[in-house]
């Protein structure tokens, strides 16, 4: 997450700083939407982005895409993403006009337990190093999605990433940041420096090439060997022996257990809107929450940017996550009340504690048992009409700084968004899910597919997927807009790790908000801030089923690039 910037700095800038002056759309649109009948890809790199449409003109499937843009991302943008880390997706399949969801997160080494980390003074467990390293399950992922959706061999697939390790690609100003700032903590650990550096000491800086033969062979070895190739062949067993020598508990045993799992995903209707997520152990049902709290609210009379907007909006996320602290979890360790905290009954009974005109000071988490009751997204589709949402992490920027051996990627550092307090539905314990920022996201109408969409941004994401919807729904906007519009973002909530935040926080607002609401939300109540680089990061594609067409949107705060043919 960013820091915060005192608000001062931003008066003079709001309303000054905006796109140029188009003749079409919103005065903040950075441009237009990308149309295209045939098939469209839309990532945070706008090589990644070529590749994929690459793969779609040569016959692959929207999976197939989504893999090959998937594995190109782990090179180029290895601040979020690569082999070590996890990923989940949501497929929408034409022909059958359905969803299908994938968790492809890895669990707790089985050797390592809450008594231990306890027993080294732990309050909660470190970013990097050993202890936060969970088994990656991005490959997992890959297999499963192709071996259902694929056309293209998995060599044709990862041809593109390889192709690129071996000979280099130009890195792009905001991953060259990115990567000099993870440098100093994580090039402590052996093999980092000698994988992400271009001498052993600095990072590539903006528009140098960059290679990572060590990468490159790994994701041959894949691309020949399949899944078991990571999970039960050389690789796992040279991660095995860089954990065991770095004092870590990953072991084979671990990788060679590993399976991800098909999940069905959730939703709400949302004005007519079915809106959906996949359930717990992510975060993505925080989304569906909030919005079932604003349905309460005419927003065709409430303006974008107003104090009402902003403020409705931040006393439903401080409902929902404290729901969220409590509840999300590994239900494969926890009872998730997922029918209750998704029902509109209870989201009526949560909406009647917001107070229209003050911040709450204090909210709890709810009683959802009624009666009977640093990241990458991009997004796919193809000339059959079938759409892809992925999302895939190593957590924290780089990850653990946990880089084994000449293998070329760094392990995520998942684990630790796991508490240490005994007895809370996210606990520690071997073998077990953590809880999970990453979440996909997807809108159908009338059972018909509309959007395939997704914000990257940590536990902002399920607040970015809240107001992209909302975008679209109450203010009328196109997919570009809802992208490049000023986002909201909130602190003070408390986490899924037992650390609890104070309320009410600090509203974090993007330049473009007017100094009216801003200063009417201090009126009641708000504190109101700046936030530098925390508002996420979204790609999103929509289907004209009138027209045939699909709308691709790439926004403006990462590197991207929406495209199509």
């Amino acid at each position: 997450m960013g820091r915060i910037v005192p608000l001062l700095l931003t008066l003079g800038l709001a309303g000054t700083l905006a796109a140029g002056d188009r003749v079409t759309g919103r005065a903040f649109a950075t441009r237009s939407e990308v149309a295209a009948q045939h098939g469209m890809a839309c990532t945070s790199q706008p090589l990644a982005t070529q590749v994929a449409l690459d793969i779609l003109k040569a016959g692959g499937s929207a999976v197939d895409a989504a893999i090959a843009a998937n594995a190109t991302l782990g090179l180029m943008e290895p601040t979020g993403s690569g082999v070590g880390g996890d990923l989940f997706a949501i497929v929408w399949d034409a022909k059958a006009h359905k969803l299908y969801g994938y968790n492809a997160s890895g669990r707790s080494p089985k050797s390592l337990t809450l008594e231990h980390l306890r027993s080294l003074g732990l309050t909660h467990i470190p970013p990097t190093g050993p202890l936060p390293v969970s088994v990656p399950g991005a490959v997992d992922g890959w297999f499963a999605l192709h071996g259902r959706f694929g056309k293209l061999p998995m060599k044709t697939v990862l041809a593109p990433a390889i192709r690129y390790a071996d000979e280099g690609f130009p890195v792009s100003e905001l991953i060259a940041y990115y990567m000099e700032r993870s440098v100093p903590s994580l090039g402590r650990y052996p093999g980092f420096l000698e994988t992400y550096t271009v001498d052993g000491k600095r990072a590539p800086r903006s528009g140098e090439v960059f290679r990572n033969p060590r990468l490159a062979r790994t994701l041959t070895a894949i691309a020949e060997g399949g899944r078991d190739a990571f999970y039960k062949g050389d690789i796992a067993r040279r991660i095995d022996a860089y954990m065991k020598a770095q004092g870590g508990f990953l072991r084979y045993e671990d990788l060679a257990v590993h399976a991800g799992e098909w999940v069905e995903p959730v939703s709400v209707n949302y004005r007519g809107y079915d809106v959906w997520e996949l359930p717990p152990n992510g975060q993505g049902i925080a989304a569906l929450q909030m919005l079932n709290i604003l349905e309460g609210y005419d927003f065709s009379k409430i303006p974008f940017g107003s104090p009402r907007h902003v403020h409705l909006f931040t006393e439903a996320k401080k409902l929902v996550f404290e729901d969220r602290a409590m509840f999300y979890a590994d239900p494969a360790f926890a009872k998730v009340p997922l029918e209750g905290l998704l029902s509109k009954a209870y989201a009526a009974q949560r909406r009647a504690l917001i107070d229209e005109n003050r911040a709450a000071r204090r909210m709890e988490a709810g009683n959802p048992a009624l009666k009977d009751g640093d990241t990458i997204y991009l997004t796919t589709a193809d000339r059959d009409g079938n759409m892809v949402s992925l999302i895939q992490s190593n957590y924290r920027g780089m990850g653990s700084g946990m880089t084994p051996g000449d293998l070329g990627f760094c392990l995520q550092d998942r684990g630790e968004m796991f508490s240490l307090q005994p007895g809370e539905a996210n606990t520690f314990a071997p073998g077990k899910r953590p809880f999970h920022t990453i979440i996909p996201g997807f809108i159908t109408r009338k059972g018909e597919a509309f959007l395939s969409f997704g914000v990257m941004g940590g536990e902002f994401q399920p607040l970015g997927h809240v107001q992209i919807v909302m975008d679209l729904v109450d203010f009328g906007m196109n997919v570009q807009e809802a992208g490049d519009a000023p986002r909201i973002s909130h602190d003070g909530s408390p986490e899924p790790t037992g650390e609890k935040g104070k309320l009410p926080g600090t509203i974090q607002l993007e330049t473009g908000f007017p100094y009216e609401t801003v200063r009417e939300l201090m009126n009641m109540g708000h504190g109101v801030g700046w936030l530098l680089g925390g508002y996420g990061g979204y790609q999103g594609i929509r289907w004209d089923p009138v027209q045939k067409v699909f709308f691709g949107a790439s926004e403006s705060r990462k590197d991207g690039q929406a495209a199509g043919y």
